[in-house]
């Protein structure tokens, strides 16, 4: 009896426990990550900036809030939000609230899918077969049906109040004392929202420093941006692939992204150009799967610096 049921019993077990890990313990781990990215121009001081996204915030989770509200003890020289702010739709005063003080400071943003639409209960499965078939979001699948809509114009009302830029196809500039950051954005690619053409052209002459904000980081985008000569592209989307494997990482990026840049800090080539490209795993999770396992929730400071001689 116990050689024939040992091991799957064992191995259930296991399960088990990795799951109310990923669920009871990692999906509430909030984490700083820190990197440096040399971008600036030489003789530039550096520059602290704060990136939040994925926050999918549902009503009652006050540690995520408290969480977020802390990052203004940072201090950054400003804020980039990289959208899906919303998993519920009564969220919206829970994310300002949460993100109230960050306001204090200069900021820009664009919005994902998730702030203009509420998520459905969704086979994981799916995420699997869109990765082996290459289509993700509204990006070759079918549009959705029935979707709810989330109140996404309280949050740019407040966010525009606030000062925050919003980047959605559109350019906008920083002014941070003696210096000027220029900043292109799009809507977001993984709906079909993004519209390049707007915005081409590549940086802006007269500012200090020139940054591209987008939340989901397809390559048509990444590529559009390098070509263009951007530094520093910062997106979102990703959640570090949610559910990885210790020791090997991500599965899926849940857009056409390889699982090796899913998170963090890489390069991007196109055109002949190189670009930084950025990553946030983000702090939330689609209220209908709250889990996460081998990708704690994070945001992430940059610390920009100059190029090296």
């Amino acid at each position: 009896m116990r050689a024939r049921y040992g091991v799957p019993l064992g191995i259930t077990a296991v399960g088990a426990a990795g799951l109310a890990y990923a669920v009871g313990f990692e999906v509430r781990s909030f984490r700083l990550r820190r990197i440096t990215v040399p971008v600036l121009p030489r003789g530039m001081r550096p520059l602290r900036v704060l990136q939040v996204s994925d926050i999918h915030m549902v009503s009652g989770q006050r540690k995520k809030q408290r969480w977020l509200r802390s990052l203004a003890g940072l201090r950054p020289d400003f804020v980039v939000n990289t959208g899906d702010n919303l998993s519920d739709p009564e969220g919206v005063p829970e994310v300002l609230d949460a993100l109230g003080p960050l306001m204090e400071f200069p900021g820009a943003y664009v919005f994902g899918s998730n702030d203009y639409y509420g998520p459905k209960l969704r086979n994981p499965a799916r995420y699997l077969m869109e990765k082996a078939s290459g289509r993700h979001g509204l990006n070759g699948n079918a549009p959705a049906v029935g979707a709810i809509h989330n109140p996404w114009t309280e949050l740019r009302d407040a966010f525009d109040a606030a000062g925050w830029v919003g980047l959605s196809n559109t350019r906008g500039r920083l002014k941070l004392e003696d210096i000027e950051i220029a900043l292109t954005g799009l809507d977001d690619p993984h709906i079909k929202r993004d519209r390049y053409a707007e915005v081409a052209g590549g940086p802006e002459s007269g500012a200090d420093l020139s940054l591209a904000v987008v939340h989901a980081p397809y390559l048509r985008v990444l590529d559009a941006f390098t070509a263009d000569r951007y530094p520093l592209i910062l997106a979102g989307h990703t959640h570090g692939g949610q559910l990885c494997i210790p020791f090997y990482g991500a599965l899926v990026t849940n857009c056409d992204l390889d699982t090796r840049r899913v998170k963090g800090l890489s390069e991007h080539h196109a055109g002949g150009h190189t670009s930084y490209l950025h990553v946030s795993a983000g702090c939330g999770t689609n209220r209908y799967t709250p889990v996460r396992f081998a990708c704690p929730p994070e945001a992430t400071l940059l610390t920009l610096t100059p190029q090296a001689p």
